[in-house]
């Protein structure tokens, strides 16, 4: 058994780590978490018997201004949003809509058939359906046995 000897002031902030705690807490991290909010586009992908399911919103966007590849098991979609209408900076009271470009890369569950994926878009949701290959649905077998 050791013996630790207690100092009162070991645990206690300076007021200038306190302050450059403040400070990273509240103004870098929410200036990080903005920059990776920026440009990245939020998206469900979930798992059916024949196919994963992809769906994503992208509001004010037409469908010819978002592009969507495959690339071996890599999902990337991507596209643009532009502003409507020319309106002077200085009239603006609240401007909190974003514009410019988005994009987001995923990496799909294996045993897909990439090739036959189709897309729909409707009131402002995208999505994709990419059919399982018929190698990796499951498969039911049934006992085979004497009936009593």
């Amino acid at each position: 058994m050791s013996i630790v000897r207690w100092e009162p002031f070991r645990d206690i902030m300076t007021l200038r780590e306190a302050t450059d705690r403040l400070f990273e807490e509240s103004f870098v991290g929410r200036r990080e978490w903005l920059a990776r909010a920026e440009g990245t586009l939020a998206l469900d992908m979930y798992e059916t018997e024949d196919s994963v399911v992809v769906k994503s919103l992208v509001p004010g966007v037409k469908p010819d201004d978002i592009d969507i590849t495959i690339s071996g098991n890599t999902l990337s979609i991507s596209g643009e949003t532009r502003a409507e209408e020319e309106v002077k900076e200085e009239n603006y009271i609240r401007r909190e809509r974003r514009y410019g470009s988005f994009s987001r890369s995923v990496t799909l569950p294996e045993g897909l058939e990439t090739d036959k994926a189709e897309a729909s878009f409707e009131d402002g949701i995208l999505t994709l359906n990419i059919p399982a290959a018929p190698e990796a649905k499951p498969k039911v077998i049934k006992i085979k046995g004497k009936k009593k």
